[in-house]
């Protein structure tokens, strides 16, 4: 913690003019200036930070000045300091990262600063910088999100499984464990996943499913999800499963079935009896609902 009283109030900016001549003539005003006048030429780090200015102002003056002949060693300074100066600038100077989540059957519309609309779907969460957004149409996405761009420059979506760029477009991302898809509303979708890129048009999907690519044709106007329904084309059952647990927030253990049968077919979010019924009876199986949160799901024994 700075005890300080003007080294606080100086990276607080609020020293009168009799206070900034006097904190000009002290022996450590070079130093000061000089860290924050290099901190400002880094962009944020998300997994580093100094307790507060003095932890790292100690460290940065008792650096090591002994010569090494291995050039790798001032490179590995240099970085480390810049780590360092970032948790500390940003730590001290704000943080403009906005995080937007839903929880387990939830659902949620962000307006972004330009006008564009994001709706996350349960289980969600986007994040993007305000600060450099005009310059950068950029965000993060964990989960699902239907995309409505307002025309602008780029706007990308970034997600573990691949990378979603377009200008002005309407589209929907699902980014969750072992299953990227995205697919195309209107206009025209760039989508990269390691190796494959692809351009997608009104209609097209694009799909990474256990590590398997496919292409398939969609013809509705906009996600069904988005209206509380959930609609699935050819997908293992385990992932319909696991969607009707974000929706519902429950817990569904599945007994005497193959989950990795391919359905075809949708559930509705707003009554779990029929919802599991949609979903149970074209794989001829049965449901038990045993408790608030828990659900049974057996295979025909006969």
């Amino acid at each position: 913690m700075i005890e300080d009283g003007l080294l606080r109030k100086w990276l607080n900016d609020e020293l009168t003019d009799a206070e900034k001549l006097a904190f000009s003539k002290r022996e450590d005003y070079a130093l000061n200036q000089d860290i924050i006048e290099k901190a400002k030429y880094f962009k944020a780090s998300e997994f580093s930070k100094m307790d507060d200015f003095q932890t790292f102002r100690d460290i940065y003056k008792t650096k090591p000045k002994t010569k090494s002949i291995n050039w790798i060693r001032p490179l590995l300074k240099i970085a480390a300091l810049v780590v360092v100066s970032l948790g500390v600038y940003f730590t001290f100077f704000g943080n403009d990262l906005i995080e937007e989540r839903t929880l387990a059957s939830e659902q949620t519309t962000i307006n972004l600063p330009d006008l564009s609309q994001v709706t996350l779907n349960a289980n969600s969460e986007i994040t993007y910088d305000v600060d450099s957004w005009n310059s950068k149409r950029r965000l993060n996405l964990k989960g699902e999100a239907y995309f409505r761009v307002a025309k602008g420059k780029t706007f990308a979506v970034i997600t573990e499984y691949g990378i979603v760029s377009v200008v002005g477009t309407k589209f929907n991302v699902k980014a969750r464990d072992n299953y990227f898809e995205v697919e195309c509303y209107e206009g025209i979708v760039k989508v990269t996943s390691d190796t494959i890129m692809r351009h997608l048009l009104e209609g097209d999907t694009y799909r990474i499913l256990n590590n398997e690519f496919s292409e398939v044709e969609i013809f509705d106007p906009a996600p069904e999800w988005i209206n509380k329904r959930s609609r699935f084309r050819a997908i293992p059952f385990e992932e319909v499963i696991y969607e009707l647990e974000r929706q519902y927030n429950i817990k569904v253990v599945v007994k005497g079935a193959d989950t990795g049968r391919l359905f075809t077919g949708g559930f509705t979010h707003t009554n779990l009896e029929n919802a599991l019924s949609a979903i149970t009876q074209p794989m001829n199986l049965t449901f038990e609902i045993s408790s608030l949160n828990q659900v049974l799901i057996h295979g025909n024994t006969d």
